[in-house]
């Protein structure tokens, strides 16, 4: 295990109806006046923007609004967030919403303090300072809530690209299991793949000796196998949503990341199919783990063989472990399509002549120098070969 540094102060506050409260942890934590960061118009006509404004107005808290964010957060709200902030004076924001609403929320929070341009920091440099951010959240997915990270796709040039601090990290998420209920049955097997992903880009890893944050790993996967299902067939299933919803967000503030090397390739090569084709961010990974599994699988086999026979059920075959690996990535390739992912480009709306563009993009956009760093090095010719499996 390596050395490490891990700090989480964020306060959650988990239940029915305590998005009711969301006024007095502004109150607890510091703010004064709020900029309250919402995504499309179902926060409104579900009465959920209501109750959050009715929780500030009985604190007496002043607040401005700002609505729009979009799947796969762009650069020109997060510009337009930050004017606003500057200019209302606001020393709080509210994120009521998903993953997306949330990291636009921590792009406005870094860039409403910084001199420079907000995109210094998902060009490489850490947050360092922030305003205080509080998180009312309606999808259980990115893990935003709980982690020091934020993605956004910066429209000019269509980069999507991540930034962390932890600065940005919530100082208060509340977590109802209950605003997960409506969603769309996609979008909760969407949340479902980017939850397995966080886990699974963890987990592979060249640090050796890592046991308790793989069986951490290990034991969040298999509560995704089990509750994934349950929620996707019976959206009203509480419990299945409650246990998501915090698997969510230890999926992601990195306690079981702590102490080891991580992947993030299938993020990043994904991250590409999302900006460019505007799929959900949980869709894309659905078609990209398989082939990025399968393409590294051999870099350290008995990795992919114990997740195989520890969450996936298979039986080790010592004599070739391969064969072991193989069958936990089909079990696992076949879960997500089981639950209602797409499984090829075709699906996800991919197109293969875009090949050459996306890998470009991913190995030298926006700074990079030709290659991706993770559990295996991947150079241009690997990341065309990984995205021609998707096909």
């Amino acid at each position: 295990m390596e050395n490490f540094t891990f700090y989480s102060p964020t306060f959650f506050v988990f239940g029915k109806q305590t998005e009711n409260e969301a006024g007095s942890y502004v109150k607890q934590f510091g703010g004064s006046k709020v900029l309250i960061h919402y995504g499309g118009n179902s926060a409104k006509r579900s009465g959920l923007l209501d109750r959050v404004i009715n929780s500030l107005k009985k604190e007496n808290i002043p607040y401005i609004e700002l609505g729009g964010v979009k799947p796969n957060p762009r650069s020109g709200l997060v510009y337009e967030g930050i004017d606003l902030c500057r200019r209302e004076k606001v020393d709080f924001i509210l994120a009521v919403g998903g993953g997306s609403v949330i990291d636009s929320s921590k792009a406005i929070a870094a860039g409403t303090v910084y001199d420079g341009d907000f995109w210094d920091f998902y060009s490489g440099k850490l947050i360092e300072k922030a305003l205080p951010v509080g998180t009312v959240l309606t999808i259980s997915a990115a893990g935003s809530e709980g982690s020091p990270d934020s993605v956004i796709t910066k429209e000019e040039g269509m980069f999507k690209r991540g930034a962390t601090g932890n600065a940005i990290r919530p100082k208060f998420s509340i977590l109802n299991p209950e605003l997960t209920q409506t969603l769309p049955p996609f979008q909760t097997a969407a949340g479902i793949t980017d939850i397995m992903a966080h886990l699974y880009e963890r987990y592979l890893t060249n640090t050796k000796d890592v046991e308790v944050t793989d069986r951490l790993i290990e034991a969040l996967l298999l509560t995704m196998k089990q509750e994934g299902p349950k929620a996707v067939k019976d959206p009203n299933n509480y419990e299945a949503r409650a246990n998501i919803m915090w698997a969510g967000m230890m999926a992601h503030n990195n306690s079981c990341g702590v102490g080891r090397s991580q992947d993030w390739n299938s993020h990043d090569i994904e991250h590409e199919l999302s900006a460019l084709y505007d799929c959900a961010h949980g869709a894309g990974l659905a078609v990209t783990m398989p082939a990025v599994f399968t393409y590294v699988m051999n870099h350290d086999v008995m990795r992919f063989a114990k997740v195989a026979v520890r969450v996936w059920g298979c039986q080790m075959d010592f004599d070739h472990p391969e064969n072991t690996a193989l069958e936990g990535i089909e079990a696992f390739r076949h879960f997500l399509i089981s639950i209602g992912m797409p499984k090829n480009f075709d699906e996800l709306g991919a197109k293969e002549e875009d090949i050459p563009k996306l890998v470009d993009v991913l190995c030298n956009g926006n700074g990079r120098t030709g290659s991706l760093n993770g559990f295996v090095k991947l150079d241009e010719k690997d990341c065309t070969e990984i995205y021609r499996m998707m096909i």
